[in-house]
């Protein structure tokens, strides 16, 4: 596994919280996020690093997307 900083689009909602709403993946491939099921504090297990955690469903399969400070990444093969 390896940790893969993805880019990412979000909208603030009327109580700040950031709100993921698609990625770009490192080969240009772009994906919508269905829902944010979860946010929270967390550490990735797989590649290391922490910051805020969020489980989203992105095409049916839910993934944690993680923001550490101020870049986004994700855990790829």
């Amino acid at each position: 596994m390896k940790k893969v900083y993805v880019r990412v689009l979000a909208e603030f909602d009327e109580n700040g919280m950031i709100l993921p709403r698609s990625i770009r993946w490192e080969d240009g491939r772009r994906f919508t996020v269905d829902e944010v099921a979860d946010v929270r504090p967390a550490a990735s297990t797989k590649v290391g690093g922490s910051g805020m955690r969020y489980a989203c469903r992105i095409a049916g399969k839910y993934v944690y997307l993680f923001r550490d400070r101020s870049r986004w990444f994700m855990e790829g093969k």
